[in-house]
């Protein structure tokens, strides 16, 4: 089997898993999506934010609940790197012919392919119900959304893997992904502008990578113009860079086999 089979092989083996397993398939939407109608219908209802370029929180909260699904997705969906280890299935995987850097690549990949899958479900759940601007036409909008999303889940699948190739429990992962991910999407835009931070919180934004996405997908679902807003253009420079470089780092470093795998 050439190299390209056995990634698609690997890829296709965690793409059953993760459906089977339908606790962690309907977690990953079903947790973003209350958080949108619960706390977003509260602040609209409550606190009336009509200063938000959306118009209402809800419709403002979207973007952060479609970051967040990516980041619960790319953290469910590398718990099947823990089982394949503690199982000795990734020895077993790791002692065939094929580089383990292909097996990482059929594994990283399921996981985007969820996370992305997810993440737009999340998005088109919730457009019936918000008024969106779509200032780039509905077609076009979607597709802006489609590559912010794909290119956020590619760098959550390379924090992943560089995590899970460093950390021996799976409960250590899990505890770490939180810690390194909730303070950035809290800090992103997802749940309060940007603009008008106090100083050395808008320096945390403006470094913070989710940011980008964030800002993406705002101006793509109901943005009515540029102000306020970073660009496409660094948007996209930006996720593109980082994305890029944050998957490939996560696999360069070959696991360690330990516990059962070991």
């Amino acid at each position: 089997m050439s190299a390209v089979g056995a990634a698609m092989a690997l890829f296709e083996r965690d793409i059953r898993a993760v459906l089977r397993s339908r606790s962690q398939l309907y977690s990953s939407m079903v947790t973003p999506l209350l958080f949108l109608v619960f706390l977003g219908n509260g602040v609209s209802s409550g606190l009336e934010p009509t200063a938000l370029s959306a118009g209402n929180f809800t419709a403002y909260l979207v973007a952060g609940a479609v970051v967040m699904t990516a980041v619960f997705s790319s953290t469910f969906s590398s718990a099947s790197y823990y089982r394949d280890r503690d199982s000795g299935v990734l020895r077993m995987l790791l002692s065939s012919p094929h580089r383990p850097r292909t097996i990482l690549l059929g594994k990283s990949l399921a996981g985007v392919t969820i996370g992305v899958v997810q993440a737009l479900v999340v998005l088109l759940a919730a457009a019936p119900f918000v008024q969106f601007e779509w200032q780039f036409g509905v077609p076009a909008g979607i597709a802006i959304a489609l590559a912010a999303v794909v290119l956020l889940n590619l760098l959550l699948a390379g924090v992943a893997q560089a995590f899970a190739s460093r950390i021996q429990t799976m409960q250590g992962f899990h505890l770490l992904m939180n810690l390194a991910l909730f303070p950035l999407l809290f800090f992103s835009g997802a749940f309060f502008p940007v603009a008008g931070l106090p100083a050395w919180l808008e320096v945390l934004a403006r470094v913070n990578p989710l940011s980008y996405a964030v800002d993406a997908m705002q101006l793509a679902a109901y943005a009515d113009g540029t102000d306020g807003y970073f660009g496409l253009a660094m948007d996209f420079g930006v996720l593109t860079a980082v994305s890029v470089l944050v998957y490939v780092a996560g696999l360069a470093r070959v696991p360690r086999l330990t516990w059962s795998g070991a």
